[in-house]
């Protein structure tokens, strides 16, 4: 008996070790593993094959898919919805990728953000500003799909109304605010994104925008604008503001407001009259139904945390304009 044991003992030794030598090119050849699942992992996103019941003869393989939301448009600025997947071509780093899937999205359920600037610069405007807020909502958010929430500034952010689907609620939100104070829009775009807007996974299948309306003029923010574009790329929201200059002067802040935009994928909207006010809110309503949606997986994969430039084009077709974000963070392994 004693010996049989000894004899079975080798075997099984031998069949170890023949199953590591077996494992090793196998866990050679797999990709980086996917980060942890949560907010921080940023853009890029990260799925995983099923996993067999016995822990121990697992074999996982992670494959890091980055999500692209953009969208296109003539000359005139009319929105181009008939374009498939091989119309289009996509460079990370100048470097071509493949498009593993492609869908034209026209609903997707909307977290939206409307942060209004509150500081004694904006006084003037204020109560027109409010009634073209509370006109957008009242269009855009559909009960029971779409959510979005109320942010002020001043010299302080404030969450003055959670996310959600009642538009009474949101529209009480904005109607009772009143302005006064500095201005942090920084810390307010940080909040909005970091705190809120990156919640609702998978986040491909939600789009997620900021409406602001300010003279871009921060002056009391914690948080710098970096930091604040940073939390914008990390959460995928599109970021379209609304300039309150009506001196038709540009001024630095105008600067940064198109600068947010440009860097999201939005677009700046500089109204110099009431109704050039309503009219922007009604564009930006109209783009968050346009999109196009696109999953490559980078090559090469570069799991390091840091940003990465992304370039999207129509082939052949200079008189279309396509856009989206600039880049993405990656997850850090």
């Amino acid at each position: 008996m004693v010996g049989e044991s000894i004899i079975e003992d080798a075997r099984m030794k031998y069949c170890l070790a023949t199953l590591l030598c077996l494992a090793v090119p196998l866990a050679a050849q797999a990709p980086p593993a996917a980060p942890p699942s949560g907010p921080s992992r940023g853009p890029a996103q990260a799925k995983q094959a099923p996993l067999d019941e016995d822990p121990a003869s697992r074999i996982t393989l992670d494959v890091t898919r980055v999500n692209m939301l953009f969208t296109v448009s003539d000359k005139k600025g009319r929105f181009v919805t008939d374009l498939n997947q091989n119309d289009f071509e996509i460079f990370e780093a100048k470097k071509p990728q493949n498009i593993l899937e492609f869908t034209a999205e026209t609903d997707l359920p909307l977290r939206i953000g409307i942060l209004i600037d509150t500081s004694n610069s904006i006084r003037e405007r204020f109560r027109f500003q409010q009634d073209a807020a509370t006109d957008f909502i009242n269009t855009v958010v559909r009960p029971g799909e779409d959510k979005a929430m109320v942010v002020s500034f001043d010299s302080n952010a404030e969450l003055v109304s959670d996310l959600t689907d009642s538009t009474d609620q949101l529209s009480k939100a904005i109607h009772n605010l009143r302005p006064g104070g500095g201005t942090a829009l920084y810390d307010a775009i940080y909040f909005a994104c970091k705190e809120k807007l990156m919640g609702d996974q998978p986040r491909d299948k939600f789009r997620r925008a900021i409406v602001m309306l300010s003279d871009g003029e921060d002056n009391d923010s914690r948080y710098s604008r970096e930091q604040a574009l940073e939390m914008a790329h990390k959460a995928d929201v599109v970021i379209y503001t609304i300039s309150t200059n009506i001196s038709r002067i540009p001024t630095d802040g105008d600067k940064i407001l198109r600068y947010f935009a440009e860097e999201t994928g939005g677009l700046a909207f500089f109204p110099f009259k009431s109704q050039d006010l309503a009219q922007s809110f009604e564009n930006i309503a109209n783009e968050l139904r346009h999109q196009y949606n696109l999953f490559y997986r980078p090559e090469p994969l570069r799991a390091d945390g840091l940003y990465h430039a992304v370039d999207i084009r129509v082939k052949g077709r200079k008189d279309l304009v396509v856009r989206a974000r600039h880049g993405y963070y990656a997850p850090k392994l």
